[in-house]
């Protein structure tokens, strides 16, 4: 049955949502901005009816044999995974029963490959509220915990890239020797065939023979770039010091094992390690990058950071702007982007990758512990003074980075408090409403909240918008519904009439005992 023929079995605004779940890989966040802007202009809107439109049984002939099969059953493998994945985030808001009679019917489809079962799966789960057994198979979980033991290693440095090298080159050495199977078999294939079928196969084989032996040729080249590129950004941040003292002028070589001295030093910090430091005024940027990769920074003991910072601090005239955000980026970022398997790098990996690696994460726990005393008076020192070089540098990134930890979160709760004012924790409140959420980022947001922010039309509106999209992800989060709970209470000032309405729709996913509350709170809100 082709996709017309499918779409006259649902209404104007389900078709429209069949229509964009047949959008390839961003069917599924499509289809949930489609969903968003409908529920948003009809509160009531449900999709009760569109998941029992998918569960009627159709007649379906195959092999000249006339059967009854769910409707689902009859769209493509690329719908069914994205219907899956759209379910996925929207179910906390969702009937429950009728995600679980369209579950019945996807196993019903002999046709169901191995990822539509495993997605199937996990959505059983997620509804069940239980994690019992693993979507990981057994061979996976040990690749996993052979590379959780490489981050469990104190006495390594490496970096993700390393850690994959040997397995991209196990994948070079199967690709090479499958394809020279594969050209050996279309010989021999090609003997066995008459001859004027020989002489077409031979013609059409040796090309292919020819392109496939350039691909064993690049495979290898192609790699051995990739990772000479990772090497050598590597070696940009600071991997290879010595190369870097060699660029910067004399003056400044000078001083590289003076100030590395002192950083190593456990006394010794007086006026004359302020003058040390006067150096930084006499950089432009590049060579300030240059000079804190000489200097090791992001490898100095966290004990030292204190008094340096307080000794850059009392450098006159203040540091420039480019040159606090070096040293914020080099002294203070990596530290406090402390790695785990639990705080895995978005763009690192693909989100499949990324889901599995958590979720074995999961069961071994998190290998990072909270800030230092030393790394949080340098923090908050250093944030006091240039607060801006701190939110562009420091802040910024590790809520781009995502899945940020909950030393971390504190840390930064404890920053955005105690040492920005008004106008630079609005900036960090842009900042983190348009990164993805998580529990973390919530503590944050409600920090931040919890200020009285003054928020102007356009940003409260960015703010509210957003709290409908992330409200069917966090319908059962205690934590989002306090932070619902500050916003109806402490900024009904800025609530307008379609910010009340964007509000009460956000209120209809939450299942949590705080919803009465939640509803109180809204009425009390004059339009």
């Amino acid at each position: 049955m082709d996709l017309k023929s499918l779409l006259q079995r649902f209404d104007g605004r389900f078709r429209l949502l069949v229509h964009v779940l047949h959008l390839g890989g961003e069917g599924a966040s499509k289809a949930q901005t489609v969903f968003s802007k409908q529920r948003r202009s009809d509160p009531q809107f449900s999709l009760t009816s569109f998941l029992e439109t998918l569960c009627q049984q159709e007649a379906y002939l195959h092999q000249d044999v006339l059967s009854l099969k769910p409707l689902v059953c009859l769209f493509s493998e690329g719908f069914k995974h994205n219907l899956l994945c759209f379910l996925h985030l929207l179910h906390p808001g969702l009937p429950k029963n009728s995600v679980q009679h369209l579950l019945q019917c996807l196993n019903e489809d002999d046709r169901t490959d191995q990822w539509i079962s495993a997605l199937s799966t996990q959505l059983q789960r997620d509804i069940d509220g239980v994690r019992t057994g693993s979507l990981v198979s057994t061979n996976c979980l040990e690749t996993l915990k052979q590379l959780s033991e490489k981050f469990r290693d104190p006495g390594t440095k490496r970096r993700w890239a390393s850690c994959f090298e040997e397995v991209e080159e196990k994948d070079s050495d199967v690709l090479v020797s499958s394809q020279k199977r594969k050209s050996d078999n279309i010989e021999q294939d090609a003997c066995f065939q008459e001859d004027h079928q020989s002489k077409r196969l031979k013609t059409y084989s040796s090309p292919s023979k020819d392109e496939e032996q350039k691909t064993e040729e690049k495979q290898p080249d192609v790699r051995r770039s990739q990772l000479e590129q990772m090497a050598a950004s590597r070696s940009l941040a600071g991997s290879d010091q010595l190369g870097s003292s060699k660029h910067l002028s004399e003056h400044l070589k000078v001083a590289v094992p003076v100030i590395k001295e002192l950083l190593n030093a456990e006394s010794g910090w007086d006026e004359g390690a302020v003058s040390k430091l006067r150096v930084f005024h006499d950089c432009d940027l590049e060579e300030v990058e240059l000079l804190c990769s000489a200097l090791g920074l992001s490898d100095a003991p966290e004990q030292c950071l204190p008094q340096f910072c307080s000794c850059l601090l009392a450098l006159t005239p203040d540091l420039s702007h480019s040159t606090a955000c070096a040293l914020i980026t080099h002294l203070l970022l990596e530290k406090v982007q402390a790695s785990s398997l639990s705080q895995l790098p978005i763009g690192f990996f693909s989100q499949t990758t990324c889901i599995i690696l958590r979720e074995y994460a999961s069961t071994v726990g998190s290998l990072s512990e909270p800030a230092s005393r030393c790394l949080v008076t340098a923090v908050l020192s250093f944030s006091s003074r240039y607060p801006r070089p701190t939110c562009q540098s420091l802040i910024q990134p590790i809520l781009q980075k995502g899945q940020i930890g909950g030393a971390q979160a504190e840390l930064l709760c404890r920053l955005v408090i105690d040492s920005l004012e008004q106008h630079h924790r609005l900036l960090v409140f842009r900042m983190a409403v348009g990164v993805s959420w998580d529990e973390n980022v919530l503590s944050i947001i409600h920090a931040l909240l919890d200020t009285k922010l003054e928020m102007n039309e356009e940003d409260f509106s960015i703010f509210t918008e957003q709290l409908f999209n992330q409200s069917p992800y966090f319908s059962k989060s205690v934590k989002f519904a306090k932070m619902l709970l500050s916003v109806l209470t402490k900024y009904q000032a800025n609530v307008n009439p379609t910010c009340h309405h964007t509000l009460t729709s956000c209120l209809s996913f939450s299942e949590t005992f705080l919803k009465k509350s939640l509803q109180v709170a809204l009425k009390r809100i004059p339009l």
